[in-house]
């Protein structure tokens, strides 16, 4: 599903202006197709300038030795690095907690003390050099594994209840041993699980609105649980951001009669649920509490360091299938908040700060998110052109359209109906936006697309252009944008293309990718995305592993890293069969970086990965070093 020093003599990366001298009007979708050397500009490395940055860059940011794409059921990293796994599915992380059972018969009470199924953004917090507490999502959970029936029959209020348990928020202290290992310290003080049942609170313009108010909660402002938490952000007052995103997925109704609203349909709301928790938890009962789905589908602010906190939903950062929380201070000390709204045809956000941050008063920070200013992106371009400007639209009551008369009451149906909002306000339909990563040096910011089966498709309403220029997109790109003035508070950008994914072994056009996309490194559907603090542009998959047809070559999903200034791309990693490679989050010394491997043997595909044999499969952090003890990627 954000995570920084930057030293200007280790890196030399080309500024916007120099960008925009070198490619000129070059980078465009007709240039691209007619095979023009400029077409995708800075990546051809065609200029004296760019042919320079890559002779200063290339030997220190990209220091290792590309690995080839794999079909094996093992997570592999380059010749000189070691992968450890530090902490799998089930493993016992609170006290008393039951070590885990192949069975799957274990109850919901071990589940609630046992790390979370299929983890994914986390973040790492030093508590000294060799002690540090990790937050991870644990984003949702694979029944055929989870269940001793595998999901084929009935659960039961117990069975539900572990569902809700595997979900959630896996805090954990780790210490690093003489030998360089990092290793889960079960127990410890600091340990904490969040799930689907944790008591939590909202905060912000919609809290206490008639919206937000159930049977079981008439104040509007105490919710239980947060789920489908997919990636995360940490803000520089030291909280967790976990991301709420296809929370529609868990709601049925009882009532077969029962119709959607507009509001619900729009957000993917439907009577059946493959989870089946309506049934046995009212709740998630459209039927029964229709306004529950509003309470869900936010930005989560958890302070690690205080395990008995409640976790605040913030309102104010708006209601869509949030991917990730990528957080920025401002030179005016405004914090800003880049957001994806994770699904075919949805948008890209921003949120600002209504108040500055204090470096000298970490109290005073605590609520920055729950005031401030939602907007949504708008990219322009001319026809054909893969560069452009852009626009951040304002979403707030009585502006831009958002007025009672086209269905918006105040600012909290604003925030609560954010999609509806963004295309009232007429903003850019995106190839399902999701990580966001902003450059340490905080002049650029990227996003990965990772697909569109939609795109261009009649009656979808999702024309082709712009920052998506493939008909049913189905390789993803990323889109990098600047600042205008350098200002991220500014509603203003200029924007290119980082890189489009393809397969040139078998494509043609713009589906072969750009440039620097070749057959020893291609990949599909960019995902989980981060830098580093030299700068290193770090990509994770979640894409199609059949490696066959339009995907032949390109094996299981892997992590890829990226010069951003010459625009080169290696393979760093690749995972077991059937996972998703997600999650990343690095030491402060950039010796360690902890890498998340998600449902590895989904639907039941051959894998017993971490453990081998015939195991059972685990979603599982892994831990990845240098055997010199040098700086990953370096």
């Amino acid at each position: 599903m954000s995570h920084k020093a930057y030293d200007e003599e280790d890196h030399i990366e080309l500024e916007h202006s120099d960008f925009d001298r070198i490619i000129q009007k070059g980078l465009s979708r007709r240039g691209f197709l007619q095979g023009s050397a400029a077409a995708m500009g800075l990546f051809l490395a065609a200029t004296p300038l760019a042919k320079a940055v890559a002779a200063a860059t290339e030997s220190t940011l990209l220091g290792f030795k590309q690995i080839p794409a794999s079909t094996a059921d093992t997570f592999a990293v380059p010749e000189g690095y070691i992968a450890e796994p530090l902490i799998s599915w089930g493993d016992p992380i609170l006290n008393g907690a039951p070590a885990f059972d192949e069975s799957g018969v274990q109850d919901a009470a071990a589940q609630a003390a046992q790390f979370g199924d299929n983890t994914d953004g986390m973040s790492f917090f030093p508590l000294a050099d060799d002690h540090a507490l990790i937050a991870v999502n644990n984003e949702y959970t694979n029944y055929e594994y989870l269940f001793a029936h595998q999901g084929k029959q009935a659960l039961s209020a117990d069975e539900v209840k572990k569902a809700q348990a595997a979900h959630g928020v896996s805090i954990f202290e780790i210490k690093r041993n003489a030998k360089g290992q990092w290793q889960v310290q079960p127990g410890a003080k600091l340990n904490r699980r969040i799930t689907g049942y944790t008591p939590m609170e909202l905060t912000g313009p919609a809290a206490g609105h008639d919206l937000m108010k159930t049977a079981a909660d008439n104040s509007g402002r105490k919710v239980l649980g947060t789920l489908n938490n997919c990636a995360n952000g940490q803000t520089p007052w030291g909280t967790y951001l976990t991301c709420e995103e296809n929370f529609n997925g868990y709601f049925g109704a009882t009532d077969a009669a029962f119709q959607q609203d507009k509001h619900q349909k729009r957000y993917g709301l439907k009577n059946e649920s493959k989870y089946q928790w309506f049934t046995q938890d009212e709740r998630f009962d459209l039927s029964k509490q229709p306004n529950e789905p509003h309470r869900f589908g936010w930005i989560v602010e958890i302070d690690p360091m205080d395990p008995t906190s409640t976790p605040k939903k913030r309102t104010a950062l708006g209601r869509f299938k949030h991917e990730n929380a990528a957080v920025t201070v401002d030179s005016n000390g405004h914090v800003v908040v880049y957001l994806g709204d994770d699904e075919r045809g949805e948008h890209l956000y921003k949120f600002v700060s209504k108040h500055t941050y204090n470096p000298n008063d970490k109290a005073a920070n605590r609520d920055l998110l729950e005031q401030g200013t939602l907007y949504v992106a708008r990219f322009n371009a001319a026809d054909g052109e893969l560069k452009g400007q852009g626009e951040w639209l304002e979403l707030t009551h009585g502006k831009n359209g958002l007025t009672k008369e086209n269905g918006f009451a105040d600012q909290a149906e604003v925030l609560i109906f954010a999609r509806e909002a963004a295309t009232q306000v007429g903003a850019t339909t995106m190839d399902r936006p999701e990580w966001v990563a902003v450059h340490p040096n905080g002049k650029s910011v990227c996003c990965t697309l990772t697909n569109n089966k939609n795109r261009g498709v009649e009656g979808k309403n999702q024309p082709v252009g712009g920052p998506n220029p493939r008909e049913k997109n189905n390789y993803g790109q990323i889109v990098r944008w600047w600042p205008r003035g350098g200002d991220h508070t500014s509603t203003g950008f200029d924007w290119d293309l980082f890189l489009i994914a393809g397969n040139p072994s078998v494509a043609e056009g713009l589906y072969k990718g750009s440039s620097n996309i070749n057959a020893d490194n291609m990949f599909n559907s960019p995902d989980g995305l981060g830098f580093d603090a030299d700068g290193r542009l770090w990509i994770q998959t979640d894409g199609n592993y059949s490696n066959a047809g339009e995907f032949a070559g390109m094996g299981n999903n892997q992590m890829l890293c990226a010069d951003p200034a010459t625009g080169e791309i290696r393979r760093f990693a690749t995972g077991p069969i059937a996972c998703e490679i997600t999650g990343l989050t690095f030491t402060p010394d950039q010796r360690t970086v902890f890498i998340g491997v998600q449902h590895p043997g989904e639907k039941l595909a051959p894998s017993h990965f971490p453990a081998g044999g015939n195991s059972k499969p685990r979603s599982t952090i892994m831990v990845v070093r240098r055997q010199d003890g040098g700086i990953i990627g370096a």
